[in-house]
């Protein structure tokens, strides 16, 4: 694994502005990092005030796109509820035209029930949830994959679409690449095997995500897809200090107590973490997603660029 297999992901509900996530896209397309990610809610989580408050997840990606040039840009994950299946493959779209390219798309049926309420937002039971988003999964990748001068169509118990031209197209072939991720045991191990370029898995313990990529790979198989063909990822914490006193200084500044924090994310010092690294990747990750926590501290990325990278 190397620096460009490491992608920076961020939690702007939790409290940021647009020009601090820019700052830290920027910082981490300087160093090398693989990707700049984002959430997509609109509801602060925890002990948090969430200002300024919330920011739109492709809004804000769209204008990073015009500001970085090299750094793949992506949502963990875009929420189904939040938007119709035609506007949104439209505006992922917009944003891979506007980065050359540079968009991967991650989606999920949508889980938080405060932020929809906050909101106006519908909050369906999770079976209508999942219904909607194996229906606008097949709409968005049939918008993306109809030829030019064609015409798609889709007639399904929840959306329906009729002589849609399809348009516009993104830059990458087939669309930008669809990440899909989660615990399901049937319908999300399908929707990976039949849409996904990747599955992830954020925030649990290298047991359940062996676990459950086999479930995975099991259904790529049912599906006569090949499972190498699939990128295989997960989610963690990112604290690291090039000291023992600097790793307690960063986990109190992101309200997380050392022990905790070392156990189940990628934390302590840079020997430390490498080793973690190390062993999500003995346990099948190819790619790991780290959460950066406190947005304004942009040494910790170069520390990890500089200090751990190399170790990996």
């Amino acid at each position: 694994m190397e620096l460009a297999d490491l992608r920076i992901f961020t939690e702007p509900q939790q409290g940021a502005t647009y020009d601090t996530l820019l700052a830290v896209a920027q910082r981490a397309e300087q160093l090398g990092y693989g990707a700049f990610f984002r959430s997509d809610h609109y509801l602060k989580m925890g002990d948090v005030d969430g200002l300024p408050g919330p920011t739109d997840a492709w809004i804000t990606l769209g204008a990073i796109a015009r500001e970085t040039s090299t750094i793949r840009l992506g949502t963990l994950v875009t929420a189904a509820t939040f938007r119709m299946p035609g506007p949104l493959a439209i505006s992922v779209a917009q944003v891979d035209e506007m980065s050359n390219g540079r968009v991967d798309f991650g989606f999920g049926a949508g889980w938080f029930e405060g932020e929809h309420t906050a909101y106006g937002i519908p909050f369906p039971g999770l079976g209508e949830r999942f219904d909607n988003l194996e229906e606008q999964m097949a709409i968005i990748h049939g918008l993306w994959n109809t030829p030019e001068g064609e015409t798609f169509s889709y007639d399904g118990d929840v959306w329906q679409v009729a002589d849609s031209p399809a348009l516009p197209k993104p830059v990458q072939a087939g669309g930008p690449p669809i990440i899909v991720g989660g615990r399901g045991k049937s319908r999300t191990p399908k929707l990976a095997a039949t849409y996904a370029s990747e599955f992830n898995m954020p925030f649990v313990s290298r047991d359940v995500f062996e676990s459950q990529c086999a479930v995975v790979r099991d259904a790529c198989e049912s599906a006569d897809r090949d499972p190498s063909t699939m990128t295989w990822s997960a989610a963690l914490v990112a604290c690291v200090g090039a000291d023992e006193a600097e790793f307690e200084r960063r986990a109190a500044a992101i309200g997380r107590e050392p022990g905790e924090v070392r156990e189940n994310g990628a934390a302590g010092t840079p020997e430390q973490v490498a080793e973690t690294i190390r062993a999500w990747q003995e346990s099948g990750a190819e790619r790991l997603y780290l959460q950066i926590l406190d947005l304004d501290d942009l040494d910790h990325l170069n520390l990890i660029a500089e200090a751990v990278a190399p170790l990996i």
